[in-house]
């Protein structure tokens, strides 16, 4: 890496966002940490004070997004990668969560970095370059029995990143949209992943999913370090895709997934076809 970035990450005190902040230090880069407790990386400013800022924020508050922008142009000059990174899981059926705690999870994973990337895009495009980084996940593709609220946010953020990716690139800033399989974070730890009050109705029904989410702490098999390093080089290169599965396991399901669907469109396309107005010629649009 021979050119030295700016970034600014959110979540940045452990998971992926620590192995982010310090994948990109040893770069020579700079990074502004996003964090709601500055002391818990304190370990990073003392070992990097002239390339580490930290700053107080709650990546739900949209308030704040310009002042959090506004720190690392104040301190570095520029913003070239933002991550969009903080998150957390919540588990239960629909009839079991509530509008409060699904509009919570809106927030965090949809508004606020939906804020942040609007706080920063005028930057972005006064350079001429950045790199938008969307944590999002293996469930924003793909969804199953108890993790409808958690995907509602990513596959909300996913839809909203690739319009974004089409209206920005013109200034040569570029999205990259990150699906997280299971990675050996801080997610499924006991008091960060969370669980709505079981209902008889769907006890057994969510009973292995449950089980399955709760029992994964520190058994993933992904690993942040290598996550971390393979997000950082891209960022330095002159190329991103749009969307980059992580780990075996993204892989195989995102795949399954797509073969999925394409199996069912080819089961309904003649039905569907039909429903068009006889003899009206196929739309023409720009994209």
């Amino acid at each position: 890496m021979t050119t030295s970035l700016t970034w600014i990450i959110t979540g940045a005190s452990r998971g992926f966002g620590r192995a982010i902040a310090e994948f990109a230090l040893a770069g020579g880069d700079n990074v502004v940490a996003a964090v709601r407790n500055p002391e818990s990386v304190a370990d990073l400013a003392g070992a990097h004070p002239e390339r580490f800022a930290a700053v107080e924020f709650d990546a739900a508050d949209t308030a704040r997004a310009q002042e959090l922008v506004r720190a690392s142009v104040d301190r570095f000059g520029r913003v070239d990668v933002l991550v969009n990174n903080a998150g957390r899981g919540y588990i239960g059926a629909a009839e079991e969560v509530s509008e409060a705690d699904l509009r919570e999870s809106m927030d965090l994973h949809l508004f606020g970095p939906a804020a942040l990337v609007r706080a920063a895009l005028p930057v972005m495009r006064a350079q001429r370059a950045g790199t938008i980084v969307q944590m999002s996940s293996q469930g924003g593709r793909l969804s199953f029995p108890g993790v409808g609220t958690y995907s509602a946010g990513k596959f909300a953020l996913e839809g909203w990143s690739e319009a974004l990716a089409g209206e920005v690139a013109p200034f040569g800033v570029r999205v990259m949209i990150v699906e997280p399989s299971r990675f050996r974070t801080s997610f499924n730890a006991p008091g960060t992943l969370r669980f709505a009050a079981s209902r008889s109705d769907y006890a057994d029904i969510l009973a292995a999913v449950r089980a399955d989410l709760a029992g994964a702490d520190g058994i993933q098999e992904g690993d942040p370090v290598k996550a971390a390093e393979l997000i950082v080089s891209l960022a330095h290169a002159e190329r991103v895709p749009l969307r980059l599965p992580l780990g075996a396991e993204a892989v195989q399901r995102i795949g399954n997934a797509y073969r999925r669907g394409l199996e069912e469109l080819d089961q309904w396309e003649e039905a569907a076809r039909g429903t068009d107005f006889a003899g009206v010629p196929a739309s023409v649009r720009p994209v």
